[in-house]
């Protein structure tokens, strides 16, 4: 590839031309060669799940950031009431729910076209002949895209937040739906997804699909939406405020704000997910003492993880006189 090009701006000059770039519809290419993109969109979302979730697995089982945990470790074994085996079967099942939901609108879909853009952003130049030429480029392949995600993000938002609420409320729904998901009081990555199968498909199956659906997002914008959802999903859950984590970071609904709505005291607040607040804010019932609530872990996690380090640091218990003569 000649990048000279790219430095000098000539890629960019069929954006000024007198007249308009020729269209021809073409097949887009896949991401990966021999997978469509809408296949790969089912395949990335599952496999980040499980990849993620087994390195939080792996902290927690190496206790590598013991100074960053929401909760001791203890708390996990005694309070939760859901297995480790019964949350994989049940996250097992949720994947291939959603998968098979997803093949079903790939069998209806269009296949994705290409040979259009150039066309699209010369006519862009003509109705807004203001913008610079670089603006245009990267406002048509990537701007436009991110603002039709950041869109699906609230409409995703705004899905789980009333159905989550109305779960809460309607006690036929709570007991024999979700009330599966509040046998974790303390959760962890692996239990972003432990829900009722029902629950599951409609919280998330089909909250990101109206959503995908309503913005009309291109297969790969598809992709990005669901790969990035489940990931901050798991993040939501993984039990763990690291100081440096950019979902923690960028979202104001992280790991502490979705851990208070597990606890006995916080389980009619906080009912916002994945990724902002508003519909909490604009409906007071976000958790009033949110900051104090930090605040608290944070000085909990501190002194549980100067203990960590004693325990540690101290040596070996020396064998007894009767072990040593065996």
């Amino acid at each position: 590839m000649d990048f000279s090009n790219f430095r000098n701006g000539s890629h960019l000059a069929f954006i000024n031309a007198a007249s308009s770039p020729e269209v021809k519809y073409v097949t887009r290419p896949s991401l990966i060669e021999g997978i469509p993109d809408s296949i790969l969109g089912l395949i990335a979302p599952v496999a980040i799940y499980w990849l993620m979730s087994t390195f939080f697995l792996i902290i927690d089982h190496y206790e590598l950031s013991e100074k960053y945990r929401i909760h001791p470790s203890e708390e996990e074994a005694q309070k939760n009431k859901a297995t480790f085996h019964e949350i994989l079967k049940d996250v097992a099942l949720q994947h291939f729910i959603q998968t098979v939901a997803g093949l079903g609108l790939f069998y209806f879909e269009d296949v994705p076209l290409t040979g259009f853009e150039n066309h699209a952003m010369w006519e862009w130049k003509q109705k807004l002949p203001f913008l610079p030429s670089w603006a245009i480029y990267h406002l048509y392949w990537y701007g436009f895209s991110a603002i039709k995600i950041v869109i699906a993000f609230g409409i995703i938002d705004s899905w789980q937040y009333w159905l989550h609420r109305w779960m809460h409320i309607n006690k036929y729904m709570y007991k024999h739906y979700h009330s599966r998901h509040h046998r974790l009081y303390v959760p962890y990555a692996f239990g972003a997804l432990y829900n009722a199968p029902l629950e599951g498909f409609l919280l998330d199956t089909c909250g990101t699909g109206f959503a995908m659906l309503l913005t009309n997002l291109t297969p790969r914008e598809a992709l990005v939406l669901f790969t990035f959802s489940t990931m901050k999903t798991v993040d939501d859950h993984c039990g763990y405020a690291f100081p440096y984590d950019p979902f923690q970071i960028i979202f104001p609904n992280n790991s502490i704000y979705h851990d208070i709505h597990h606890q006995a005291f916080g389980i009619k607040t906080n009912f916002s997910q994945p990724f902002f607040t508003f519909w909490d804010t604009l409906n007071g019932t976000q958790y009033k003492d949110l900051t104090k609530y930090q605040e608290h872990r944070k000085k909990m996690s501190i002194e549980k993880y100067k203990q960590f380090l004693a325990d540690r640091r101290k040596p070996a218990a020396k064998p007894t006189e009767e072990k040593k003569e065996k």
